[in-house]
């Protein structure tokens, strides 16, 4: 394969002529971030704060049967899925399909997407937002918000980039 001669790298953001000492090691047994008595987990592997706005990943378990997220799309991040174990339907904006061990879906900016276990097993994935977001509240609130629902939903949603195919479709309020 060959290469041209001028590659397009991003501008340089560090300055330095030495390099720093900035490295940050979470290990495989931290404690989840979020651990619902429903089952499930969330674990914050590296924050829109901790990268300084670069990217959000996410490591989210689902127990058996989890509704996941409806179709919806963000107007300012992307949004990967890297599936570690078990299966998980996917949306990719025009059919599900099933995602299992190391299977990739990425979602551009805009592009409608949407997620569940419709399995028995639970299942384990990576999720990637870029650039980063604070996301942090919305995995934190979003079980105890929709279950108020109504426009306190809806305002929930867009506060945090989500945009919901039903909050605005046909029918929606």
């Amino acid at each position: 394969m060959s290469y041209p001669e001028h590659l397009e790298y991003p501008k340089p953001r560090y300055l330095g002529d030495r390099g720093e000492v900035n490295a940050v090691f979470r290990p495989a047994a931290t404690p989840p971030d979020i651990a619902p008595p429903g089952g499930g987990a969330t674990h914050y592997l590296a924050t829109n704060e901790s990268t300084g706005g670069e990217f959000g990943l996410y490591k989210v378990d689902l127990g058996a049967r989890a509704a996941g997220a409806k179709t919806h799309f963000h107007r300012a991040m992307s949004e990967s899925f890297y599936v570690l174990s078990g299966e998980l339907e996917l949306f990719n904006g025009e059919k599900w399909v099933t995602g299992r061990e190391g299977d990739f879906l990425y979602v551009p900016v805009g592009g409608l997407h949407a997620f569940r276990n419709v399995t028995d097993e639970p299942m384990s994935m990576l999720l990637l937002f870029s650039p980063g977001a604070p996301r942090e509240e919305y995995f934190e609130r979003v079980a105890e918000v929709s279950r108020r629902g109504g426009e306190e939903l809806k305002r929930f949603r867009v506060r945090h980039d989500s945009y919901f195919t039903e909050d605005f479709g046909p029918g929606a309020r």
